[in-house]
This record gives structure tokens, C-alpha cells and sequence, in this order.
């Protein structure tokens, strides 16, 4: 049984803790999440889907891309910079090829409109490419990895994003933090391959997360605007976020570039609006490419081959000196998912609060929090 956090007895002043755990069933999260994009304008059929993107990031342990970006999504539809109701459109390039013009509403759902379109391409030529132009940030990118998994397919999932990165060698914002991600059948449903990773040394919605929950970041994270590492969120982000192995990531983030904002028409090179600025369209542009796993031999036969690769990487591997167990891509944010499932998704009471002020501008019902909710690690989370 879940409480209404609003129907809980305030606390005084001196005793708020605003980073205690409260937990969340994911479907309380769910009903949480479309009452507010609702209550925002948003029809029910789209409000679903950014509801069941973001709790899906929240699941598999991936906060920064979670229920809590409902307000920077929310302050782009008021400002009129969003546009909450439109429908992407689909224009056939190709019997094989596609693009969605997402029409600037929400990124997941016209990501999941592209991610649709390639798997019903690639069921007939084996393979569906879609570009996606005029769009916003579609969250976590896993989550349209894992929608093409539900239909058996292999995908290619790539975005850009707004300036973060400098060009290796500069020190001024230009590249976005872009992931990669990409998605195959594992051995079976359990257990699927699935890479989403930044080009950076790490995501900056991690930035965010820190900021909003007053912590510090790891000095190799971030430069601050005269160039200097800092562990200060604020600093970095009027800094930059820091490429992973130097020119490396500086380069795959120009190769994101490249493939969503060069080649979809959207915008690029730099000139992606950043999710939490209200001020204009973000533009965005996304690229998806659905494969079916057995264009070259059964889907028994790359199933067996899926589970002789897990074998080889994760009960073959040598453990390094101080490491337990090694891990296939995407297996600990499936662990997570399963934990979330069973004892809730956790949010500070910082990250509750201003969810809260969200729902109570648009008459929404208050996040609800599972019986137990800020007490101590031992009492049962």
C-alpha cells in the first residue's frame, strides 16, 4: 500500500533530510508522470510514452534521464518551445529507408515512432533505417534499443545533443554528450546485449543530478569555464564535461553529429538547445537502423553463438586483482531494473518536493511513496 507524500505529517525544518531515499512503485511512478504531462496538454497516447521512457531510465538505474527531467520537459512545453500534442509524420525514402519528422514534440515520442517504422521495414528487407528530424531529447536511449529487442531485431540507436564538449584540443562547448547504443538477443530474453554510453568520461545529466541533489562530482568529470577540473556541478556546468580517452570521444561525438543532425537535417554543430532551456525549439535530430539477427544464419544458430560470446566475456574472463565479477553490457542496469521492481524506485525528498510542485500547478495527483519510505538502510531498503 502507497501514501500520498502530501498526506504525510511535515517534518520541521531542523529534521528535513532532502537527500533520505523515498521509494516508488514503478506504476505509481507511471501514474505520476502522465498525470502531470497531462495535466500540461499532453494527449494521453504520448503522455504514456514519455511516462513509460523515464520510468524505464529510473528502473534500470540510469537517474538522470528519470521521472525528474518531468520539470525541464515541462517548462519547454509552457514556454511554448514544445509542442506536447503534435504527431510525427513519416515520409518513405526508401522501401528500406525513412524519416520521422518529429514535428518538435516530445523526443521519445517520435524516437518510438522512428524505432516502429525501422522494425517494420526490416521484418520485409531485413533491415530499416529511419532519421529523425526536429525533435527534442528522447531520454534514455536504451529504452528504443530495448523496444527493438521486443520485436527480435538488432538496432543502431545514435542522437545528437547540445554543446558540452569541446573539439579535442579546445576548450570551448561545441560537441554534444551524445550516447551510442546498440542492441542484439542475447541467448535468450533475459539476457540481451545492449551498450548506451556517452562519448564523455561521464553523462552529463549526471552533472545535473548532483547539482539538484547538492553533491560534489569527481574531479575528472568536468573543466569549469576558465578551464580548470572542478568538483563543483554548478562550475561544470558552465564549463565543460570532458571526453573519454582524450580525441576518442571527442570524435565519436562528432560522428553522432554527423549521422542525427548533418544527415537528418536537423540541427547541428553545436546549435542543438540544450533540454533545460526554455527559450527555443532544441531540434534535436536522432538515427535508427533496425536488423534482424537472422539474415545470415537461424536465430537458433546467433543465439548460440550470443550465449558462446556471454560465456567467453563473462564466466571465462580472468577477474583483474580487486574484481568480483565481470559484466555483460546492459546486465547491471538489468539487475537494477529487477531490484527496482521488487523494493521501488528511489528519489530524495529534494527530487519528490519539486516533482510535487509540478503536480501541484497542474491540479496532478502528488507522487506517492511506498509504507517505509525514509527510514534507515536497514529498515528494508
Amino acid at each position: 500500500m502507497a501514501t500520498p507524500i502530501e498526506k504525510q505529517q511535515p517534518k520541521p525544518a531542523a529534521e528535513e533530510v532532502p537527500d533520505r531515499k523515498l521509494y516508488v512503485t514503478a506504476a505509481d511512478a507511471q501514474a505520476f508522470a502522465e498525470g502531470v504531462l497531462r495535466g500540461n496538454g499532453t494527449p494521453a497516447d504520448h503522455a504514456r510514452t514519455v511516462a513509460e521512457c523515464l520510468v524505464a531510465a529510473d528502473l534500470r538505474g540510469v537517474d538522470t534521464h528519470g521521472v525528474n527531467r518531468l520539470p525541464s520537459y515541462m517548462a519547454r512545453v509552457r514556454a511554448g518551445v514544445l509542442d506536447a500534442a503534435a504527431a510525427p509524420t513519416l515520409t518513405q525514402a526508401t522501401p528500406a529507408a525513412a524519416q520521422v519528422d518529429g514535428r518538435n514534440t516530445f523526443g521519445a515520442v517520435a524516437g518510438l515512432a522512428a524505432v516502429r517504422a525501422a522494425v517494420d521495414m526490416a521484418r520485409v528487407y531485413g533491415i530499416g533505417m529511419v532519421s529523425v528530424t526536429h525533435s527534442n531529447h528522447f531520454g534514455m536511449s536504451a529504452w528504443l534499443v530495448q523496444k527493438a529487442l521486443d520485436e527480435g531485431m538488432m538496432s543502431l540507436v545514435f542522437t545528437n545533443s547540445s554543446p558540452a564538449l569541446p573539439a579535442w584540443g579546445a576548450r570551448n562547448k561545441l560537441l554534444g554528450v551524445s550516447p551510442i547504443a546498440c542492441g542484439a538477443p542475447g541467448a535468450d530474453d533475459e539476457s540481451p546485449f545492449i551498450l548506451d554510453m556517452a562519448p564523455s568520461v561521464a553523462a552529463r545529466g549526471k552533472v545535473y543530478k548532483a547539482k539538484r541533489r547538492g553533491e560534489k562530482i569527481p574531479l575528472d568529470w568536468a573543466l569549469d569555464a576558465e578551464g580548470r577540473p572542478t568538483d563543483d556541478p554548478a562550475a561544470a556546468l558552465e564549463g565543460v564535461m570532458l571526453p573519454m580517452g582524450g580525441p576518442k570521444g571527442s570524435a565519436l561525438s562528432i560522428m553522432m553529429d554527423v549521422f542525427s543532425g548533418v544527415f537528418s537535417g536537423s540541427a547541428f554543430a553545436g546549435h542543438v538547445t540544450n533540454p533545460y532551456d526554455p527559450s527555443k525549439p532544441a531540434d534535436a535530430g536522432h538515427f535508427l537502423v533496425a536488423i534482424k539477427p537472422d539474415l545470415f544464419m537461424s536465430l537458433a544458430d546467433f543465439r548460440e553463438r550470443m550465449k558462446y560470446l556471454y560465456d567467453r566475456v563473462v564466466k571465462e574472463s580472468e577477474p583483474a586483482a580487486g574484481v568480483e565479477r565481470i559484466f555483460f553490457p546492459g546486465e547491471i542496469e538489468q539487475r537494477t531494473e529487477r531490484e527496482r521492481r521488487s523494493s521501488g524506485i528511489p528519489y530524495v525528498e529534494a527530487e519528490v518536493r519539486a516533482l510535487n510542485e509540478e503536480a501541484n500547478r497542474v491540479g496532478a495527483s502528488p507522487i506517492r511513496v511506498m509504507e517505509g519510505s525514509g527510514e534507515s538502510e536497514e529498515a528494508g531498503h
